[in-house]
C-alpha cells in the first residue's frame, strides 16, 4: 500500500498535544483514579506478583515443616491454614488474574487499539481483585484463615465447629474475586472482537489475541458454576441450608461436580495464556513467522473445548460408574492431542528459523520441558487405575507443580523478560536472568521431583508431619532445599525488576525485531498508538514498511483529538471494517467507590453484619447507576467525525453494533451458566435420589405459571417498547416499560409465594431448599430487570434516551431475553417436572 500523506510538522505537535492531554495521567491521589490501560495493566501485573510471593513465603513454611520428621516447626492448625491459602492464592490470586493484568496492558498496542472499550471496567476489576484478595490474604494474621484446604470439600468445610470463618473468608472473598475476572474477561471478549486496527481480520489477529479472546471465553463458562457452588456452599454454612448433608437428602459430591467443572479447565485457563506468551516469542527469536498459524488456532480451540469434558478426572475414586470412569479417562487422554500440536508448531518454527537464544528463549524452553514432563505424569493419572493408587498422594502434588509451573510460571517470566521494554524502555539484565534461570530451573527440579518418589511411596498429601522409617526422609528435605533454591532464583528476578535502571540507556522500540503490532506502543506515552494503523499482515511490523514511523507521524485513524475526548475505533467481528468511532470512558473515581462498596458487601456478609450489608449494597447500587449515567451512552455533540485517511464515521450505535450490547450478551452467557449449574443441581438430586421430593409438597402448578405468564409478558412488552421507540413514540415507550415494571414485580411476588404459600422449608430437605434457590434466582434477576426499567424511564425523561440514540433499551431488551429463558426454565422445572415423577 501506498503510505498515507504525512501531515506539516506543526500540525502533527499540535495534535501530539491535543492527544497527550487527553490520555494524561493524573498527579497526586488522582493518579489511583486512572483507567488508563498501561497504568492499570502495571498495578494489576505488580499486585499479581505481591500475592505470588506471599503465597511463596507459605510454601517455604510447609517445606520446611516438611523437611524432617516429627518436626513442631507449624502447629497442624496453622499448616493447614497455610496449605489451604498457598493453593487458593496461587490458583485464584495470580495464576489467572496474571493474564488478565498482562492482557490489559498487552492487548490495545497489539489490536491497534487505542484502550479497551471498557477502561473503568478494567479498573473496577483491579480494585475487586486487590479488595478480595487482601481480604482472604489478611486473614491469616488473624488465625482465621481458611484451613479446610483450596478445594474446600463437605461436609469438613460445611461444619462450622471443624472450618470457623476461615470458610466463609474462602467463599465469600473469592466470591468477589470471581466478579473480577468475569470483568476482566468481558473486557477482553469485546475488545478483541470489536477494537481491532482496521483490516487486522480474525484470521490476522496476533496468536496472543487469539489465546485470549479463548481463555476469556472459558471463564465465562468455568467461573459461574463455581459462583453457583459458592451460593449453595455459604447458604447451608448461613442458613443451614442442606444442599451437601446427606441426611436431608443433600450430596457432597455436588460440590466436587461444581468445583472440579470449573477447576480443570482453570488449568487450562492457565497454560494457554502462557503458551499465548509462547506464540509471541518463539518467532521473534526464530526471525520467521509461525509455522502452522492455523494449526495452532484449531488446538488452542480444541484444547479449551476438550478441558470441558475433563472434570470428572478429579473424581476417578468418588464410586462413579465404569460408563463414566472409561468416558472421562477417554477424555484426558484426547486432550493430549491439541496440547502435542500446539508443542511441535513451536518446535518446527525454531527448525524452520534462526534461532536466538535469549533469557525470554531460556525461560520459554525450560518451562515446556517441565510441561512435558507434567503432561506425561498427566497421562499416567488418566488412567483409572493408577489413578486410583497415586490419588490424594505427593505423586499428584509433583505432576500438578510440574503442570503449572513449568506451564505458566517459567513462560510468564519469559514473558516478563520480553515485554520489560514496553514497560520501561530498557531490558532486564541478561546476566541476571540466566542466574535466575539456572537458580530456578535446577531447584524446581530438585523440588518436585522427588515428589514423584514419595508419592509412589505412599506419603499423603495434606499431613503437616509423619514419623521416621517410612522412606520419606530423605526425599523430603531434598525438596525442602530444591524449593529454597527455586525461591533464591525467583528472588534474582524480582531484584532484577526493581533494581534503578536510570543509567541504562534507553533503547530504540522493537528492540527484539518483533513482527506484531504491540511494539508500535511508546513507553512513555498513554495514548497506545499515535495514530490506529490499517494492518495488511500478520506480522505487520516485518511486513509493512516504516509501520511504526507512519504511525509515529499520525498518518493513518484518529491522529488527533480534537473534542478533547478519549476515543478509539470500534470495528467489524470478522472483517474489522470500521463501523463507528467509540468515545470511552476517562479517569473517574466511581470505578473505586463501586469496587470497595461492593467488597464491603461480601465482607459485611462473611460476619454477617445484616445492616452493614444492606447499607453497602445501597451504596454499590448508587456508585454502579452513577457510573452508568456518566460514563455510558454518551450523547456526542454532532453526528460524525473525519477519523483520517478521507474516511467519515459515526460516534454513535445501538444493538449488535455497539460495544454495549456485546458486554450486556457476553455477561448474561456467564450468567446463564451459573444459572444452568443450578438447574444441574436440581437434577442431580432427582438422579440420586428414589423419591426426589421425599414427600415434600412442591410449589404446585398454579403460581409458578402465573408467574411464568408475568415474565413473558413483560418480555413482549419489552419488544414493543423498543419497536414505539424506533417509531418514534416516547410515550408508547414509557407505557409499556412501565407495564412490564408491574408485570415483572407482580411476577417476582408470585414465583416466591408458590413454595412460601405450600410451606416449603428449605432447612427441612434438599429439595424445597433447591426449588427456593431456583425461584430465588429467578425474582432477583427480576428485581434487576426492575432497576433496569426504571433507568430507561430515567433516562427517557432527561432526553437520554431518543429513537436516535436507544443504546440503553436496545440492551435492556437483550437482558430480557435472557431472563425470560430464566422464567420459563425455573417455573417448568419446579412447576411441571415433579408431575413428571
Amino acid at each position: 500500500m501506498k503510505p498515507p500523506p504525512i501531515a506539516p510538522e506543526e500540525v502533527r505537535r499540535a495534535q501530539e498535544k491535543r492527544l497527550r492531554d487527553v490520555w494524561e495521567t493524573p498527579s497526586g491521589w488522582r493518579y489511583w483514579t486512572s483507567v488508563n490501560n498501561t497504568q492499570v495493566g502495571v498495578w494489576y501485573t505488580a499486585t499479581a506478583f505481591a500475592f505470588m510471593l506471599f503465597a511463596g513465603v507459605l510454601a517455604l513454611l510447609m517445606r520446611t515443616q516438611l523437611a524432617v520428621p516429627d518436626n513442631d516447626f507449624l502447629s497442624a492448625d496453622f499448616f493447614n491454614q497455610a496449605f489451604t491459602l498457598h493453593g487458593t492464592v496461587m490458583m485464584f490470586l495470580f495464576a489467572v488474574p496474571m493474564f488478565e493484568a498482562v492482557a490489559i496492558y498487552l492487548l490495545p498496542p497489539m489490536l491497534g487499539a487505542r484502550d479497551l472499550p471498557f477502561p473503568r471496567l478494567s479498573a473496577f476489576g483491579f480494585w475487586s481483585f486487590l479488595i478480595g484478595g487482601a481480604f482472604v490474604c489478611g486473614s491469616i494474621f488473624f488465625d482465621a484463615a481458611p484451613n479446610a484446604g483450596w478445594f474446600m470439600y463437605p461436609p469438613l468445610a460445611t461444619d462450622k465447629q471443624y472450618s470457623g470463618i476461615g470458610a466463609d473468608i474462602w467463599l465469600l472473598g473469592l466470591s468477589f474475586i470471581e466478579v473480577a475476572s468475569i470483568a476482566a474477561a468481558v473486557e477482553l471478549i469485546v475488545g478483541t472482537m470489536k477494537c481491532r486496527a482496521p483490516g487486522m481480520r480474525v484470521n490476522m489477529m496476533p496468536l496472543f489475541a487469539w489465546y485470549l479472546l479463548i481463555v476469556a471465553g472459558m471463564i465465562l463458562f468455568a467461573f459461574p458454576p463455581l459462583i453457583a457452588g459458592d451460593l449453595l456452599f455459604e447458604l447451608e454454612r448461613m442458613f443451614d441450608w442442606p444442599f451437601f448433608d446427606a441426611a436431608r437428602g443433600g450430596d457432597p459430591i455436588l460440590w466436587q461436580h461444581l468445583f472440579w467443572i470449573f477447576g480443570h479447565p482453570e488449568v487450562y485457563i492457565i497454560f494457554l495464556p502462557a503458551i499465548a506468551l509462547m506464540a509471541m516469542i518463539v518467532p521473534t527469536f526464530a526471525q520467521r513467522p509461525i509455522v502452522g498459524y492455523s494449526w495452532i488456532v484449531l488446538a488452542a480451540v480444541g484444547t479449551g473445548f476438550l478441558s470441558f469434558g475433563l472434570w470428572v478426572h478429579h473424581m476417578f475414586a468418588t464410586g462413579l460408574p465404569q460408563i463414566s470412569l472409561a468416558f472421562f479417562s477417554a477424555a484426558s487422554e484426547a486432550v493430549v492431542i491439541p496440547t502435542g500440536v500446539q508443542i511441535f508448531v513451536f518446535i518446527a518454527t525454531l527448525l524452520a528459523g534462526r534461532v536466538i537464544f535469549g533469557v525470554p528463549m531460556l525461560f520459554g524452553a525450560g518451562g515446556l520441558a517441565i510441561f512435558i514432563i507434567g503432561g506425561l505424569t498427566g497421562v499416567m493419572v488418566a488412567l483409572a487405575p493408577f489413578d486410583w493408587q497415586a490419588h490424594d498422594t505427593y505423586f499428584i502434588v509433583a505432576h500438578l507443580h510440574y503442570v503449572l509451573i513449568g506451564g505458566m510460571l517459567f513462560p510468564v517470566v519469559a514473558g516478563l523478560y520480553y515485554f520489560y521494554p514496553l514497560v520501561d524502555g530498557r531490558k532486564l539484565s541478561d546476566r541476571l536472568g540466566k542466574i535466575a534461570f539456572w537458580l530456578m530451573f535446577v531447584g524446581f527440579n530438585v523440588a518436585f521431583f522427588p515428589m514423584h518418589l514419595s508419592g509412589l511411596r505412599g506419603m499423603p498429601r495434606r499431613v503437616f508431619t509423619y514419623p521416621e522409617g517410612l522412606g520419606w526422609d530423605w526425599l523430603n528435605l531434598i525438596s525442602t532445599i530444591g524449593a529454597y533454591v527455586f525461591a533464591a532464583g525467583f528472588l534474582v528476578v524480582v531484584f532484577d525488576v526493581l533494581r534503578p535502571k536510570s543509567r541504562q540507556p534507553a533503547l530504540e522500540r522493537n528492540p527484539w525485531n518483533a513482527g506484531t503490532l504491540e511494539w508500535i506502543n511508546e513507553p512513555d506515552e498513554n495514548w497506545g498508538v499515535r495514530s490506529i494503523p490499517l494492518i495488511e499482515s500478520r506480522y505487520p511490523a516485518w511486513d509493512q514498511q516504516d509501520l511504526i514511523r507512519h504511525t509515529d507521524e499520525g498518518r493513518f485513524y484518529l491522529p488527533d483529538a480534537e473534542e478533547g475526548r478519549r476515543e478509539t475505533l470500534v470495528t467489524s467481528v470478522l472483517d474489522a471494517e470500521p463501523i463507528y468511532c467509540m468515545r470511552v470512558g476517562g479517569n473517574a473515581v466511581s470505578p473505586i467507590v463501586a469496587a470497595f462498596a461492593l467488597g464491603a458487601v461480601f465482607i459485611a456478609l462473611t460476619f454477617e453484619w445484616w445492616v452493614a450489608t444492606a447499607v453497602s449494597a445501597f451504596v454499590t447500587l448508587g456508585a454502579i447507576l452513577f457510573w452508568a449515567w456518566t460514563g455510558t451512552a454518551e450523547i456526542p455533540e454532532k453526528p460524525g467525525k473525519d477519523i483520517g485517511l478521507g474516511l467519515t464515521l459515526p460516534l454513535y450505535r445501538s444493538g449488535p453494533e455497539s460495544v454495549g450490547w456485546w458486554a450486556m450478551f457476553i455477561t448474561m452467557v456467564g450468567d446463564g451458566t451459573a444459572f444452568g449449574s443450578l438447574v444441574f443441581g436440581y437434577f442431580f438430586y432427582w438422579t440420586i435420589h428414589e423419591d426426589f421430593t421425599a414427600g415434600t409438597a412442591g410449589p404446585g402448578v398454579l403460581w409458578p405459571m402465573a408467574a411464568l405468564a408475568c415474565f413473558v409478558a413483560a418480555w413482549l412488552l419489552m419488544l414493543a417498547a423498543r419497536g414505539v421507540n424506533a417509531r418514534g413514540s416516547a410515550i408508547g415507550m414509557r407505557l409499556a416499560v412501565g407495564a412490564a415494571l408491574v408485570l415483572t414485580a407482580v411476577g417476582s411476588l408470585t414465583g416466591l409465594y408458590g413454595p412460601w404459600v405450600h410451606g416449603m422449608d428449605p432447612t427441612a430437605h434438599v429439595y424445597p431448599a433447591i426449588v427456593w434457590v431456583l425461584v430465588a434466582w429467578t425474582a432477583v434477576h427480576g428485581a434487576v430487570g426492575i432497576v433496569m426499567l426504571l433507568y430507561c424511564l430515567a433516562r427517557s425523561f432527561a432526553g437520554k434516551l431518543t429513537t436516535a440514540h436507544d443504546i440503553d433499551i436496545h440492551n435492556v431488551v437483550l437482558f430480557w431475553h435472557f431472563l425470560t429463558v430464566t422464567a420459563v426454565t425455573t417455573f417448568a422445572v419446579v412447576g411441571l417436572f415433579p408431575l413428571a415423577l
